[in-house]
């Protein structure tokens, strides 16, 4: 297995970023929340999990240990693959999602793009007792510098999202509302992550 991988960031986008080690580039898919962390690192650190299908093999990438273990549990569990797990965490800080398991919160998980009342019920259900009781990181991850460009954080938005699986029309229609609400001064992190809180 990969463990980690570490070297030169050439690519970033808030669903992926490719990582070149001695000449050869690892694509490796990342939540939200890493992508705000790596900020603008020209070598970077991202520990890995391999998934491996008879047609794919493909690698997710998270900047803390706490957020790829909240990935490996969540992928442990029966419905819930490695993609909706990265959508869970790109929805919710880890902090917020121990709170929400903790306190049997299973409306907040279910808010996610692609997760019913079924699978948020047997995520609280399945790592309630695995999840620590206090979870200090209550806050989601800070956001990257704010950008004024509305159209160009309309257009990378947009990008993330379909790229997560929603349709351009209603990925559009929740980029309008977060903007419409907060006005130009929102970061793309920030874009992003309420867009996919959009119903």
């Amino acid at each position: 297995m990969i463990d980690y991988l570490k070297g030169q960031l050439v690519f970033k986008d808030p669903t992926f970023v490719i990582i070149d080690i001695q000449g050869v580039g690892y694509h490796v898919k990342v939540s939200l929340n890493t992508y705000s962390q790596i900020k603008d690192e020209e070598h970077i650190k991202l520990l890995t999990h391999l998934h491996i299908k008879e047609d794919a093999h493909t690698l997710y990438g998270f900047k803390e240990e706490m957020e790829k273990r909240l990935f490996l549990l969540l992928i442990s569990i029966s419905g819930v693959g490695p993609n909706t797990g990265l959508m869970i965490l790109s929805s919710l800080s880890g902090g917020e999602l121990e709170s929400a398991i903790a306190q049997e919160d299973y409306k907040t998980i279910q808010r996610v793009k692609g997760v019913g009342a079924k699978t948020a019920q047997r995520i609280v259900l399945e790592l309630k007792d695995k999840i620590s009781k206090d979870h200090p990181q209550g806050a989601a991850a800070g956001s990257g510098g704010f950008i004024q460009q509305n159209s160009y954080l309309k257009a990378e938005a947009l990008q993330a999202l379909i790229t997560l699986g929603f349709s351009k029309a209603v990925a559009e229609k929740n980029i309008n509302a977060v903007l419409k609400k907060s006005g130009s001064e929102i970061s793309l992190e920030e874009l992003i992550k309420a867009s996919l809180r959009s119903t």
